[in-house]
C-alpha cells in the first residue's frame, strides 16, 4: 500500500518558508544562485556558494545535497542535463522520494529552480510527482507494525510552480493511473489463500461503482458455451472457475470496441504435472496478466476515457486432485478445435484459448491484446526488463512497442513464423498444448493464434516483468504493476 501522500500546488510567487518544513530545490548543473535560492539562503543564514565550492555536489541526475540549518533546512536535488525520457523523469521522482522519506519531515516543498521552457518544466514536474507516489508503494499488509510512535512520517508534498493549473490537473491523472497500478500490485501480491477465484470475482464486481458494466460467467454458463479448455484447468481445485467480463462504454456513439484479455491463474501447482517446491513458491503471481487488465480497466474508468473497452479475465486455480485433468486427455475447446493436453502445467494457454475465442466471437473488437505469465522461457530470452510481444499485425505491434518505450513498460517483438505453429500440431487431435523446448515461448504464442481468427491481435508474455525481488528507482520490490500504463495509453490512442 502506498503512503497517503497529499499533494498541493501553489504559484511560485506564493513561496513562504516555515522552519519545520524541508524545501527542495530542483537544480541543474552549473548552479546559479537564483532569486528563490537567495531567499532560502537569507532564511537559513548560510552561504550556498561556499557550501557548493566545498562539496562534490554537481547536480547530476538524482544527486542531492542536504543543508540541515537550524534556521531553515533545505535540499538541493540535481536533475542532470534533462535529456531524458518520461520514464527517466519518473525515476528521478522515485529517487527523490527515497532521499526524503526518512529525513523526519512531515511536510516538504518542491521548487523547480530551472531555466527551462514551460513545456519541459510541465513534463519534468508531472512525471517526477508520478515517480514519487509510485515509489511510495510497499505491500506490508500482513506485517505487524513496529513503527515507533515518535517517528515523523512524510505526508504533505507542496509543489511551487509557474504552471499551477496544469500540474494540478496532472496530479489527478497520475492518481487515476496509479490507482490502477496499485490495484494490480495488490492483486499480484496477495497470497493464494486470500485471492481465491471467488475473491477475484468480488474485486471485479466492485467496478460497477465506477461505471464499469460487469458480467461474471460461472461454470454452468461456461459449460453451456463449450469452454472445456478453460474449465479443464480448474477441475482439480475446490475453487470454482469463472470468466470475468468488464465493459467500459466511454463513447456511446461508437459501436466498435477494443479488447484486453488476461490470464488469471490464481495459483498454479502445475496440476498433475506437478511443479517442484521451488517452482511453486512464486505461483501466486500466475494471475499477473489478469491483474494488469483489471488495473488498467480501473484507470480507464476513473479517467473516463472516451473509448469502448472490453476487459476479459479467465479465473482458475490449477491443482492436483482425483478429478484433475490428466496428461494425455483430449478436450474440445469453445472454438471446436480439439486439444491434446500433454502437460497440465502448460495451462495458461488453455485458459486463454477459450477466453480469446469468446471475446473475439461475442464482441468483435477492432483488436485484441492478451497478457499472460505464460512461459518461463521468455525470462531466459528477455530477463526481467521486457515482455515478449507476439502479433499478427505490424501496425498494432509497432504501436505497442512505441508506447512501451514512452511509458517504460518495455516490450520486445518476437517472431511468429508458421514453422513454430506446426510444432503445436497433434497426431491425434487438432492441437497439443506443448511443443519442443526450443522456442517454446513462440510455440505457446503460435498456439494462441489459432483462437483469434483474422482479428488484429497482440500477445504479451509478461512472466518476467510482473514481479521483481530487487528494488528499482520506482519500485520497492515485489509486484511491479507493469503494463497498466501501457494498456491505458493503448486505450487512449485506440485508433491504432
Amino acid at each position: 500500500m502506498e503512503l497517503n501522500l497529499q499533494f498541493t500546488v501553489s504559484d511560485t510567487k506564493e513561496l513562504l518558508f516555515k522552519k519545520n518544513e524541508l524545501y527542495i530545490f530542483v537544480v541543474q548543473p552549473k548552479i546559479e544562485i537564483s532569486p528563490n535560492l537567495k531567499k532560502v539562503q537569507n532564511k537559513s543564514k548560510t552561504d550556498i556558494k561556499t557550501i557548493l565550492d566545498n562539496s562534490n555536489f554537481k547536480a547530476k541526475f538524482g544527486e542531492n545535497l542536504l543543508i540541515r540549518s537550524s534556521n531553515q533546512p533545505f535540499l538541493l536535488f540535481g536533475c542532470g542535463d534533462l535529456i531524458y525520457t518520461n520514464s527517466n523523469f519518473e525515476k528521478l521522482g522515485g529517487i527523490l522520494f527515497s532521499t526524503i522519506k526518512d529525513l523526519g519531515f512531515k511536510t516538504v516543498s518542491i521548487i523547480s529552480d530551472l531555466k527551462i521552457s514551460s513545456a519541459k518544466e510541465k513534463k519534468l514536474i508531472s512525471k517526477m510527482l508520478f515517480g514519487i507516489k509510485s515509489k511510495s508503494y510497499e505491500f506490508k499488509k500482513y506485517k505487524n507494525s513496529n513503527i515507533s510512535e515518535n517517528k515523523i512520517n512524510l505526508k504533505f508534498i507542496k509543489i511551487y510552480t509557474k504552471n499551477q493549473s496544469f500540474i494540478q490537473k496532472q496530479i489527478q491523472i497520475n492518481n487515476h493511473i496509479l490507482d490502477g497500478i496499485f490495484l494490480a500490485k495488490d492483486l499480484t501480491s496477495e497470497p493464494a489463500n486470500i485471492l481465491t477465484t471467488e475473491e477475484f470475482v468480488n474485486q471485479i464486481k466492485g467496478f460497477s461503482e465506477i461505471g464499469i458494466e460487469v458480467e461474471i460467467l460461472d461454470e454452468d454458463q461456461m459449460t453451456k458455451l463449450g469452454m472445456n479448455a478453460l474449465l479443464g484447468v480448474g477441475r482439480g481445485s475446490k475453487s470454482k472457475s469463472y470468466l470475468g467480463i468488464m465493459k467500459w462504454n466511454g463513447n456511446k456513439k461508437e459501436k466498435k470496441n477494443i479488447a484486453f484479455v488476461g490470464k488469471g491463474v490464481c495459483f498454479d501447482s502445475g496440476g498433475l504435472s506437478l511443479k517442484s517446491g521451488r517452482g511453486m513458491m512464486d505461483m501466486k503471481e500466475d494471475m499477473g496478466g489478469a491483474g494488469i487488465v483489471v488495473g488498467a480497466m480501473k484507470s480507464i474508468a476513473l479517467q473516463k476515457l472516451k473509448t469502448n473497452i472490453v476487459g476479459v479475465v479467465g479465473l482458475v486455480e490449477n491443482m492436483p486432485d482425483a478429478n484433475a485433468q490428466r496428461p494425455g486427455d483430449i478436450i474440445r475447446s469453445m472454438s471446436g478445435k480439439t486439444i491434446e493436453v500433454l502437460n497440465t502445467d502448460a495451462e495458461g494457454r488453455l485458459v486463454l484459448a477459450d477466453a480469446l475465442y469468446y471475446t473475439n466471437k461475442k464482441y468483435k473488437p477492432k483488436f485484441i491484446v492478451d497478457l499472460a505469465t505464460l512461459t518461463g522461457a521468455i525470462i531466459s530470452a528477455l530477463g526481467n526488463e521486457r515482455a515478449g510481444l507476439f502479433s499478427n499485425d505490424d501496425n498494432l505491434s509497432n504501436s505497442i512497442f512505441d508506447i512501451g518505450e514512452e511509458t517504460g513498460d518495455l516490450v520486445w517483438k518476437m517472431p511468429l513464423d508458421k514453422v513454430y505453429g506446426t510444432k503445436m500440431k497433434s497426431s491425434i487431435a487438432d492441437l497439443k498444448n506443448i511443443g519442443t523446448a526450443e522456442g517454446s515461448s513462440i510455440q505457446a504464442a503460435s498456439f494462441l493464434k489459432n483462437f483469434i481468427g483474422t482479428t488484429p491481435w497482440a500477445h504479451l508474455d509478461v512472466a518476467g516483468v510482473v514481479w521483481k525481488n530487487n528494488q528499482t528507482e520506482l519500485h520497492s520490490g515485489g509486484a511491479t504493476g507493469w503494463g497498466v500504463k501501457l494498456l491505458f495509453e493503448v486505450a487512449k490512442r485506440q485508433n491504432i
